[in-house]
């Protein structure tokens, strides 16, 4: 159960930007290899050419699933498709041993002329298997795909859902590879049938060697035993430890700082405290991302200055998520829960985050200054001081709140608590 069946050796893929030049180059490239020269060239860019895949190398085993992630356009998909065969790299060379199944673009190979049923056949046997392969198959297919009242309508009547249950379900069913090629599979469709795919997929993940592409860190942190992180074709880390490759993906992901109000305020210095102790601290131009494990206890301290004279201003902290969505909000408050109305010109302030349960990802801070009086927003800042959350794995939700296992207290009875038994090492950052 061992044995190496995806061997990569230095493979890389160029593309150019120009069409004309793409035809004619082509053109180039299968007349030096019809006179015998090698594919590819010697590895020098032509104009308008770019490497989409750069000296990508590894091998997988049996049982193993490698995560690739990376920002759009960093070759993913295309490093896919010269492992599925369906285009030739320029250089390097690729080994495959055993039955290879792909579920990239379902259902884009199907008839639109043709039924369900009819495509199943065909699918099949352009895969070289046998009808009495398919008629052993064809209900468990039918069923899984949930399309048994359409299986003899036209694809083309099909919905995008349909095609992509349809596309699913004979990939995953009907060939059982001893390689599996996942693209995106599980972007679309209903929460229903994305279980399903993804009891299915674990499964073959058991007794394959499987290359799964996804955004979902979540779908990466549950199935894959190691991670590449590929970024402008290279490869950046190729990770044993899934938590490592997911977090410099995290790293990869820009946060844009957004400025606006009257200007009559502005930060000063910016700083945080992890665990008590400083972690970075910065001035208000961007900077590197700070890394905090979950579970940790974070403050953040501020100097902000306000030019506006006698002013009593509102000071508001929010955390961001990558998507700039507020996930936790810490608003400056007097005893009885009103804003506090603080006066400058020089406000320090030291604000508790408290423990950090979010999720493992990439967050900001936004810092909003308002007149107490007037309501005029003096400042207010987006994207500041970049952070990611470390954890060994990714969970659904933002928030992340385990409930640890105290002593039993009946047969299926279990009391839970709030904290571990043992804190961990989050304080060695």
């Amino acid at each position: 159960m061992s044995e190496t069946l995806i061997t990569v050796d230095s493979i890389s893929k160029k593309f150019c930007r120009s069409l004309k030049k793409s035809l004619w180059y082509g053109m180039q490239d299968l007349g030096n290899e019809l006179i015998g020269r090698r594919h590819g060239g010697d590895g020098v860019l032509r104009p308008d050419e770019f490497w989409a895949v750069k000296d990508i190398g590894f091998e997988l085993k049996r049982g193993e699933c490698m995560g690739l992630i990376g920002r759009n356009g960093a070759g993913k998909t295309t490093l896919l498709r010269m492992l599925n065969g369906l285009i030739k790299p320029d250089q390097g060379r690729i080994e495959l041993c055993g039955r290879v199944g792909a579920l990239i673009a379902l259902g884009a190979g199907f008839n639109p002329i043709l039924t369900g049923r009819e495509n199943i056949y065909v699918n099949a046997a352009i895969l070289g298997l046998s009808k009495a392969d398919v008629d052993r198959k064809l209900d468990e297919i039918i069923d899984f795909a949930e399309i048994d009242e359409f299986i003899d309508m036209p694809v083309q009547s099909y919905s995008s859902g349909m095609n992509v249950r349809l596309g699913f379900s004979v990939a995953a069913i009907l060939i059982e590879p001893d390689i599996l090629f996942l693209d995106e599979v599980l972007a679309v469709g209903d929460i229903g049938f994305t279980i399903k795919c993804l009891n299915v997929i674990r499964g073959l993940t058991q007794r394959s060697a499987v290359v799964f592409v996804s955004h979902n860190m979540q779908y990466i942190s549950i199935f894959c035993t190691r991670v590449m992180v590929l970024d402008h074709g290279g490869m950046l880390l190729d990770a044993t430890n899934p938590a490592d490759g997911i977090d410099r993906y995290f790293g990869l992901m820009k946060s844009e700082r957004k400025v606006s109000g009257s200007g009559e305020a502005q930060i000063e210095e910016i700083e945080f405290l992890v665990n008590d102790r400083s972690l970075a601290a910065a001035m208000p131009e961007p900077c590197s991302d700070l890394v905090i494990p979950r579970g940790a206890s974070a403050k953040v301290r501020l100097a902000i200055n306000v030019a506006r004279m006698n002013a009593r201003v509102v000071v508001s902290l929010y955390v961001l998520d990558e998507a700039m969505t507020p996930v936790l909000g810490v608003p400056i408050c007097e005893e009885d829960g009103s804003h506090a109305q603080l006066a400058g010109p020089n406000i320090h302030l030291v604000v508790p985050l408290g423990i950090i349960e979010l999720n493992s990802g990439k967050y900001s801070l936004m810092l909003g200054v308002i007149d107490a009086y007037t309501k005029d927003i003096l400042l207010r800042v987006e994207g500041l001081s970049p952070f990611r959350v470390f954890a060994e794995r990714s969970y659904w939700a933002k928030i992340v709140r385990p409930a640890y296992i105290d002593a039993p207290i009946g047969s299926n009875s279990i009391e839970l608590r709030e904290t571990p038994s043992s804190v961990g090492d989050s304080e060695g950052v």
